[in-house]
Parts: structure tokens; C-alpha cells; sequence
């Protein structure tokens, strides 16, 4: 199956819906968007630009499978899609948080949350983001 996003005012995704393979394949077999996004208005009376190919098995921009990555995420609802990048972003977690081109995801702007240390369980233990003071707190849980 392929599966297309929706997209509503300002590419916001408003849902994702699938089509059969052989509904994107042209005359010499080979599989063409355009197909899928003539199929889907047909069918469900919106617009073709607005139907977006999408790829179940695409997550920071690595394909799960091995193959090649499309449009940096399998598009959600309420992801943005970015028409410059050709990337369907998550929804930005924090306000300070910045996008990374390379892997399609947000991230903090001093970088990763730091890594445990052995003496720190991680069933337990995690960082988290402070957005207000702009940096990852160790949050433990107490049992």
C-alpha cells in the first residue's frame, strides 16, 4: 500500500490515507505520485497538490527497512510538511528547539541530553528538558 498525507491549511497534516500500489503505476509500470494524488482526489473529492506521498517506513530520515528514506518522516497528523525540504516534521516540542536538515527532527539547542552514568538506573532515571532554564535535568523516579 502507499500511503499519502492529507494536508490542510498551511500543510498541516489533517490525515494520512493509503491507495493501492497499482493505482500510482503509469504505463511503463513504474510508480508515479502524480497517479496516486489524481487517484486520491477522484476518490475522496480533495484537491491532488494537497495529497503528499509519504513512507510508513521512513523515521529521522532512515528508511527501518534498508531502502531509501522519503521525506525524512512517515507523515503523522498534525505534522507540518515543508514544502522548501520536502520533510514532514513532527510537531516542535519545545519553542527553543531547532531542526535538523540531517536526521528531520528537532532538536535542544546546547544538543543530545547527556548519557547516564553506570550508577544510574534506567528504569529509573532520565533527562528531561527545562525549556526555562534552557537545559536537561536529571529527573529520578523515587521508590
Amino acid at each position: 500500500m502507499a500511503h499519502f498525507a492529507k494536508l490542510g491549511i498551511n500543510g498541516k497534516v489533517i490525515s494520512v490515507l493509503t491507495c493501492g500500489n497499482g493505482d500510482l503505476l503509469n504505463a511503463d509500470g513504474v510508480e508515479d505520485e502524480t497517479l496516486g494524488q489524481q487517484y486520491l482526489e477522484r476518490h475522496n473529492n480533495w484537491p491532488a497538490p494537497f495529497w503528499i506521498q509519504t513512507s510508513y517506513n521512513t523515521v529521522a530520515n532512515t528508511h527501518k527497512l534498508g531502502g531509501t528514506p522519503l521525506r525524512g518522516n512517515f507523515a503523522g497528523i498534525g505534522y507540518q510538511w515543508d514544502e522548501n525540504n520536502e520533510i514532514f516534521w513532527p510537531k516542535k516540542p519545545y519553542a527553543s528547539w531547532v531542526q535538523s536538515l540531517t536526521d528531520a527532527q528537532w532538536h535542544s539547542p546546547i544538543g543530545d541530553a547527556p548519557a547516564l552514568t553506570d550508577e544510574q538506573n534506567p528504569a529509573l532515571s532520565r533527562y528531561e528538558w527545562n525549556e526555562e532554564s534552557q537545559a536537561w535535568e536529571l529527573q529520578t523516579i523515587i521508590i
